[in-house]
C-alpha cells in the first residue's frame, strides 16, 4: 500500500511539474524583469495632503492642548510646549519622543515688557 501511494505521489508530482513548465503564462513571467524602487525615490514624491479635520480632535498627548497645522513643515504645533509633531504620508505621529523642539526667536524678549 505504501508503495501504491508513493507511487501516485510521484506521478502527480511529475504531472503537475510538466503543466507548470509548459504554461506560457509562467514562462512569460519568469523572463520579465520587474524594477524594484528604492526608498530614497519615495523621499521625493508628494505628501498626500494632511486632513485638517483632524484637529477638532486631535491634541498634544503631553499637555491635552488643542494643536495647529503648519503646512510649510507638514507638522502639527503645540505653541505652550514649544513642540513640533511631525505628519507622515499624512499621518500624524503624535509619539512624543518623535517631536521636534521649536526654536525660541531670539527677537523675543525673555522678560515680559511691563
Amino acid at each position: 500500500m505504501l508503495k501504491n501511494v508513493l507511487s501516485r505521489l510521484v506521478r502527480e508530482t511529475v504531472r503537475v511539474h510538466r503543466h507548470v513548465s509548459a504554461a506560457p503564462s509562467i514562462q512569460t513571467l519568469t523572463g520579465c524583469r520587474v524594477s524594484v524602487r528604492s526608498f530614497a525615490e519615495v523621499k521625493d514624491e508628494v505628501q498626500p495632503p494632511f486632513d485638517s479635520s483632524l484637529l477638532e480632535v486631535l491634541v498634544c498627548p503631553l499637555s491635552k492642548k488643542p494643536l495647529r497645522y503648519d503646512a510649510n513643515t507638514n507638522e502639527l504645533i503645540n505653541e505652550e510646549l514649544g513642540i513640533a509633531y511631525p505628519i507622515v504620508d499624512g499621518i500624524p505621529n503624535m509619539i512624543p519622543q518623535e517631536a521636534r523642539l521649536l526654536q525660541k526667536d531670539a527677537q523675543t524678549p525673555s522678560t515680559p515688557s511691563e
